[in-house]
């Protein structure tokens, strides 16, 4: 028995989504679970040696997803490298998706909308210097991987190399199990998720006049052999479930969130974590009704634990990654070595922090992941690379080659960006402040990479007075320049926590799932955009 083909596993695993969609949604699914999964192909026997090699080793047989399910062996691998490389390029690549995800909404007393994806594909990427050749096809078959190789292979137009002789498989840490977490969860499970979350928000005050929920759930598994020889694959889970809450009150409506997400199987959706959510969504919005919007100006502003490390995320974190530094467009281009913080701030990104949703055991370049000291100690030591700009500094990569998925190219991303705490108390910090602000959560940030200056959005957060804090605050705006405000970091406390929100990252057209975190954080000055008084 061969491995089962592309079209043979398309059409498996659709059976399977289809019923995961749940269409029809509430009557389908009240009935009766779905029938279990078909069991996969037993293990093929070795076929008879000829007579001459009767008394040789038998070959060792291959395992791994992609050669057990699609029939991408070594051998097709290297021979796709190998065309990438045939005119004359540095560096050749393949890389291997395969992502099945369930996505649902509930809005208005119900599940209104259910549907699942199915993305299968590979894409094959030539360097040549700076330059990338780049093609993908959704046909997993020797010859379109060879179209594939060939087009990427484009760039060059001189002599090529063979590829390399044999591929090593890069021994990735085993953060999850080797079978599916979401695929096996029957669909009324998964809505009822959904529905349970939706009835809570709405039942959570008698002002609310509306509740939508959205959940997504996808088992992802990735492949990467590279020109170094090396292979490495990996699963990468996924789930998310994000409420929104609308109150009305006295002809005044507002809305807030609150959103969990984390590389795990439906297990991590405990009653306490579903009731959490419900609770808090209809706790923020509520708490917009009480609050007051501060006076504009330059003031003072404490950075709460978690959520806040968003600031950090846009303003800095991108101004690590090394494309905009190696093009000369990040302001910190030039600040290599230099003192940018006092000697109490470490920033880091990790691909290590187990089950986040910015998590990796190896990038989409077939480095493994790693913990990447950005500024250590005040002093910036390193940007975030792929291959491209590693070997243009000379250094090695640091794991942050990612894509969005097989139809794009890898580019410098963050994982897990965060400071590491500091030596300060919680208390101490905000006691310290007379007048300011401490904002909790953001949106709508906007940031110019060039220049580092920012804007955002406070959607919850309280006013600081006589070091207490006080009233919600409401419609405010803080204004800054990165590494101005990095400078201006006076104290950093003990608490780090790593937020798990829903965290998703756009850069060149391309989405990424992040995390990130923060400690209680002063700052000492920044401009905060509120209503004249």
């Amino acid at each position: 028995m061969k491995p089962m083909g592309r079209r043979k596993f398309l059409e498996l695993t659709a059976a399977g989504v289809a019923g995961a969609a749940g269409l029809p949604l509430l009557e389908g699914c009240k009935k009766s679970k779905p029938a279990a999964p078909e069991a996969g192909p037993p293990d093929v026997a070795a076929a008879p040696l000829p007579p001459d090699m009767a008394d040789a080793a038998p070959a060792v047989r291959e395992t791994g997803y992609f050669v057990e399910n699609f029939g991408i062996d070594e051998a097709m691998l290297r021979r796709t490298i190998g065309e990438g490389l045939s005119r004359g390029g540095d560096y050749a690549d393949v890389f291997l998706q395969h992502k099945v995800a369930d996505y649902v909404v509930f809005e208005d007393g119900q599940v209104i909308e259910a549907y699942a994806r199915v993305d299968l594909g590979a894409g094959v990427r030539v360097l040549l210097g700076d330059q990338t050749g780049y093609a993908y096809t959704e046909e997993l078959t020797p010859e379109a991987l060879q179209r594939a190789a060939r087009t990427a292979a484009a760039i060059a137009a001189g002599g090529g190399s063979p590829g390399p002789e044999r591929l090593a498989r890069l021994e990735v840490p085993a953060s999850y199990p080797r079978e599916p977490l979401w695929l096996p969860v029957a669909p009324a499970d998964k809505l009822a998720l959904v529905d349970r979350v939706g009835r809570k928000v709405a039942a959570g005050d008698p002002a609310v006049i509306k509740a939508s929920v959205r959940f997504r759930a996808e088992d992802d598994v990735v492949l990467i052999a590279n020109s170094d020889g090396v292979l490495a694959e990996e699963r990468r889970p996924m789930t998310f479930l994000y409420a929104t809450c609308t109150v009305e009150k006295n002809g005044r409506r507002e809305s807030n969130w609150y959103s969990r997400s984390r590389r795990l199987g439906p297990a991590f959706y405990t009653d306490e974590l579903l009731d959490r959510i419900a609770e808090e969504a209809v706790k923020r919005t509520l708490l917009v009704f009480e609050a007051v919007t501060p006076p504009p100006g330059e003031m003072p502003v404490v950075l709460a634990p978690a959520t806040s490390g968003i600031l950090l995320h846009e303003a800095m974190g991108h101004g690590f990654e090394a494309d905009f530094n190696r093009k000369g467009i990040s302001i910190f281009a030039s600040m290599m070595g230099r003192q940018v913080a006092r000697e109490f701030v470490t920033i880091v990104d990790s691909g290590l922090e187990q089950d986040n949703r910015g998590a990796l055991g190896v990038d989409d370049e077939g480095a493994l992941g790693r913990r990447t000291v950005l500024v250590e100690r005040g002093k910036l030591v390193s940007y975030l690379h792929d291959r491209i700009s590693a070997k243009h500094y000379g250094v090695e990569p640091t794991g942050n080659g990612r894509r969005e998925d097989f139809r794009h190219a890898p580019i410098p991303r963050m994982r897990v960006t965060f400071m590491e705490a500091g030596p300060h108390a919680p208390q101490d910090v905000i006691g310290s402040v007379k007048k300011g602000l401490y904002a909790v959560d953001f949106s709508n940030g906007e940031v110019t990479i060039g220049a580092g200056d920012y804007s955002f959005y406070v959607k919850t957060g309280y006013l600081i007075e006589d070091g207490k804090l006080t009233a919600p605050v409401k419609d405010v705006n803080l204004i800054g320049n990165g590494p101005d405000s990095l400078s201006k970091v006076e104290m950093v406390a003990g608490d780090l926590e790593l937020d798990g929100g829903t965290w998703t990252c756009g850069k060149d057209g391309q989405s990424v799932p992040v995390g990130l975190g923060l400690p209680t954080v002063k700052v000492s000055a920044i401009n905060v955009g509120g209503v004249q008084s």
